[in-house]
């Protein structure tokens, strides 16, 4: 789990550099009509806000937690929530969410099993997480080749 939670902070790290970034480049589409890494990082915020409410508190042997909404009813209900905040703002409540988001999964009991939304595949607080990681590798990606090529 140590490795996992490392590399589930690596994101954490590259947040904290976009500090040093103009505005402007953080609120650029990173394609044309793609999100911003503005976006990018509420969206994260957002998961990771889900994930702290709705799973991981009741990430015990047995539970079956529930199903994921609907991504991008997700997406439109954090980014509308968002409105109104800069880009700095969104950086500093990621961290301060995916901190507590990394200290509350690291009190899950690592050999509790559980399912999701009814299905059979049982989940460990470590597999889960690991389909996050995933996930911020697939933005960290974007966001780097959008970089690369902004500067």
């Amino acid at each position: 789990m140590k490795k996992t939670i490392k590399q589930y902070e690596e994101l954490m790290d590259q947040c904290k550099t976009f500090r040093g970034l103009d505005e402007k480049v953080l609120t650029t589409p990173i394609t044309k009509g793609d999100w911003s890494i503005r976006e990018i990082i509420g969206h994260l915020y957002g998961w990771d806000q889900y994930n702290l409410q709705n799973m991981i508190p009741y990430m015990t042997h047995g539970a079956d937690l529930p199903a994921f909404p609907n991504h991008d009813d997700q997406n439109v209900i954090v980014l509308n929530g968002l409105k109104g905040k800069n880009v700095f703002e969104i950086i500093d409540l990621f961290l301060e969410n995916r901190r507590e988001l990394i200290q509350m999964i690291s009190s899950v009991n690592p050999e509790d099993r559980f399912t999701i939304g009814g299905k059979k595949r049982a989940f460990t607080a470590e597999s889960f997480l690991k389909i996050f990681v995933k996930h911020d590798a697939h933005h960290e990606k974007q966001i780097n080749q959008y970089l690369a090529k902004s500067q």
